[in-house]
């Protein structure tokens, strides 16, 4: 019987190992699809890891709230060592295989897991609180409405049941050992569970080892679907965070990229004895972005690790006076636009034009000639996310491709392009109000 349960086990792992890598590398390729983008290697960044991602600097702009995030995040992540002690468990057929290793170091290594689950426990009941009777206003929204709600919602549960399910493995654990129980070795106090050890004082041997033993299983099988669970939620920047972190730009955070291309056709107009003899044969480019193809690879990783927290919204001005803009949208957009895109890929062996694009069909006009680029968003992102990127790179296709842009900024290209300056004077007439300061001097 217990060489069956190895079997299954092993089994069981495998799949969902299998599974995850299986997943991890669509996403991969789909974060692929886009265009090259340099990042040199640099000490900073890991600086901007270690601090955004491990220290979660930016959730600490409110205290409390970033308090309860690092409970959640740094606990869930550290007690998923002893993961490791169950998963051999498992396969070879043993029970709490470090404890004879590691003597009264296990029970404090224990006890230091358990303070943690107990506090990722209480902090997913407040989040969940807080998501659906405080009702903060940025975690419910209509751009929130159907799967992203739920997917919130689910993965808080999720996380309570599996912490609940390691505190009663404990508990009941530590009553088998004080009962004598084969196999159960003494391990010392456990801080947390301890309390609910007495609930099981009366219960018989057998009844204590299928409660223990089925929470065992619950337990470790709840986190290999968590483990697949994450790739298709808005939790998969529990992964992405790290590496997303680690290539943010380094440049400061409001210097804008000029494109290459318009710089050579602003050189040619000023300059047109610069235009070179095949300068016709030039391989035409397209200007900003149409669809998920046009943007970079970091565009596109940093659409998988939007965490949906709506902080960069609830910053962003044109949002907060009621313009359609939602930075947050923006990368839940290119997100779900890159999932049909690797979805096609996927079944057809390579991309079939299926009528649509990012542009238009998934983010409208309205809502990017609405931002500002004030780097509100930028600025907010807990995992260094950048929406003004996409957005301005969206913006330049509108213009520059479409001429699709507010009238009121038509007179403004005229005059750039006539007079070199947003102004309506000619270069020639561009110093003559300082004539006029001194006659008026």
């Amino acid at each position: 019987m217990q060489l069956v349960q190895q079997i299954l086990f092993s089994l069981m792992a495998a799949l969902a190992i299998w599974i995850f890598i299986k997943k991890a590398k669509l996403i991969r390729n789909n974060i692929q699809l886009g265009r090259d983008e340099k990042m040199e290697p640099h000490p900073d960044r890991w600086k901007q890891l270690l601090l955004m991602a491990f220290g979660q600097k930016r959730m600490f702009d409110n205290p409390l709230v970033g308090l309860l995030h690092f409970a959640v995040y740094a606990g869930f992540i550290i007690i998923n060592i002893e993961i490791l002690e169950i998963v051999l468990d498992g396969i070879f057929g043993t029970h709490r295989l470090f404890a004879p290793y590691l003597g009264s170091f296990y029970s404090f290594v224990i006890n230091f897991f358990e303070i943690l689950a107990f506090l990722v426990l209480a902090s997913c009941v407040i989040f969940l609180l807080r998501r659906n009777l405080t009702r903060v206003k940025r975690l419910n929204v209509s751009e929130l409405d159907g799967w992203p709600r739920q997917d919130a919602n689910y993965i808080l549960v999720f996380e309570i049941v599996l912490m609940s399910l390691f505190l009663m493995m404990n508990a009941s654990d530590k009553a088998l050992q004080i009962q004598g129980a084969d196999h159960y070795l003494q391990t010392g106090n456990f801080f947390i569970s301890g309390f609910l050890t007495p609930v099981f004082a009366g219960f018989e041997t057998a009844t204590l080892v299928a409660i223990e033993r089925t929470a065992w299983w619950l337990h470790i099988a709840g986190v290999f679907v968590f483990l697949n669970y994450l790739p298709y939620s808005k939790h998969l920047h529990v992964v992405l965070a790290f590496p997303n972190t680690y290539y943010a730009r380094l440049e400061p955070q409001g210097k804008m990229f000029n494109m290459p291309e318009i710089q050579k056709e602003v050189l040619y107009a000023m300059e047109p004895g610069s235009i070179p003899a095949d300068g016709q044969q030039e391989e035409a480019k397209r200007f900003g972005a149409k669809d998920v193809f046009d943007l970079s690879w970091k565009n596109l990783m940093d659409a998988y690790s939007c965490t949906e927290c709506g902080r960069c919204t609830a910053a962003c001005p044109a949002s907060q006076t009621g313009k359609k803009l939602s930075p947050r949208k923006i990368m839940m957009d290119t997100r779900d636009r890159l999932e049909v895109v690797g979805g096609n890929i996927n079944k057809n062996g390579s991309f079939q034009d299926d009528g649509k694009s990012l542009l238009h069909d998934y983010i409208t006009t309205e809502e990017l000639w609405a931002c500002t680029s004030c780097q509100a968003c930028v600025q907010a992102c807990p995992v260094l996310i950048h929406p003004l990127h996409i957005i301005n790179q969206l913006k330049r296709y509108l213009a520059l491709e479409e001429s699709n842009q507010p009238a009121e900024w038509n007179g403004m290209y005229s005059n750039v392009e006539n007079n070199f300056a947003p102004w309506k004077l000619s270069p020639d007439e561009r110093d003559n109000w300082v004539g006029e300061m001194e006659q008026k001097s």
